[in-house]
């Protein structure tokens, strides 16, 4: 495989699932050559990318992707994300060791910077804080999918800096869009009001920080695009209270009548915002979708797709 001296070539794994296929379009956007990986079936439609089957938990496989592709860009979202037992699955700490062997194998076939996926519940949740802050806030997570996770980006840092690998770790909270899980929020409030039914939920009082996914795979883009290392918060960095956002979808539907706020009790942390200064400064990104406009493009795509996706087993 030939190349030129400013040839950007990335890998993205995870590259068919919510988040990493909203990377696809912006990292071409951008002029990388993109190469994706799939494990069961590639996406359609998705002009310019190649394509590249394997098996991440193989540490072969990884091995092999990377000697034949030769990235000198990694964008890693592949993990084990099943909504009913991700935060407490056995299979996180096999994704600890499987993105170590990537990592490994990205650098010995040349690769010079790898972006990975981190996650909101590496922080401290315990702690009321108004901003979760990369570089002042406490990394103490509470279950083992925050845990695995922190593992992976200590270690991950720790063979960066050995070997000399341009490194960032983006940290991702709450985020909505299509083909999300069909249990999560903001699908279950449209498609119980698209069904007539009533949505029971919580107060609603919670402030949260959430972003289009979209926002959230350009965002990517937008940081391995760039020299920033280091943990960088991918998020809105605005306080949004929970009953916002599900009041908004009735309003859009003209259906507030079948939410029930306060129907269900929680104890869930009262306020998680990022401080987005990192990924707004140094990073220099800004989000592109207003609630309202990415709640109404998630909307009709639930209108168009539910039938086929809604009971699907993500």
């Amino acid at each position: 495989m030939t190349e030129s001296s400013n040839t950007k070539r990335v890998l993205v794994t995870g590259a068919s699932g919510f988040i990493g296929r909203q990377s696809l379009e912006p990292l071409q956007r951008r002029g990388f050559e993109v190469h994706a990986v799939y494990l069961t079936k590639p996406l359609d439609g998705t002009h310019g990318v190649t394509w590249h089957k394997a098996d991440l938990l193989n540490e072969n496989d990884s091995r092999v992707l990377c000697q034949e592709v030769r990235p000198t860009h990694l964008l890693h979202f592949a993990w084990y994300v099943h909504p009913k037992d991700y935060k407490t699955s056995s299979k996180n700490e096999q994704w600890v060791r499987a993105t170590l062997a990537l990592m490994r194998a990205f650098k010995e076939h040349g690769g010079e910077r790898a972006v990975l996926a981190g996650t909101a519940m590496e922080y401290d949740w315990s702690i009321p804080q108004d901003f979760l802050s990369e570089s002042n806030s406490p990394l103490r997570p509470a279950n083992p999918y925050g845990k695995s996770k922190h593992e992976t980006h200590l270690a991950s840092l720790a063979f960066a800096r050995d070997h000399k690998l341009s490194f960032a770790w983006g940290r991702i909270f709450l985020l909505y869009g299509p083909y999300e899980a069909p249990a999560r929020l903001v699908p279950y409030i449209i498609n119980a009001l698209l069904d007539n039914k009533i949505a029971e939920c919580t107060s609603g009082e919670q402030i949260r920080d959430i972003l289009h996914v979209a926002d959230v795979g350009d965002a990517f883009a937008a940081l391995i695009d760039s020299p920033i290392e280091g943990a960088v918060n991918i998020g809105s960095g605005s306080p949004t209270p929970l009953k916002e956002i599900i009041l908004t979808i009735g309003d859009i539907l003209e259906k507030r009548e079948c939410i029930r706020l306060g129907a269900i009790s929680t104890d869930e942390a009262p306020r998680l915002v990022f401080d987005t200064g990192r990924l707004m400064n140094e990073v220099g990104w800004r989000p592109r979708y207003t609630l309202e406009n990415g709640l109404r493009e998630t909307i009709e795509w639930w209108k168009e797709n539910r039938a086929q996706y809604r009971y699907s087993s993500q």
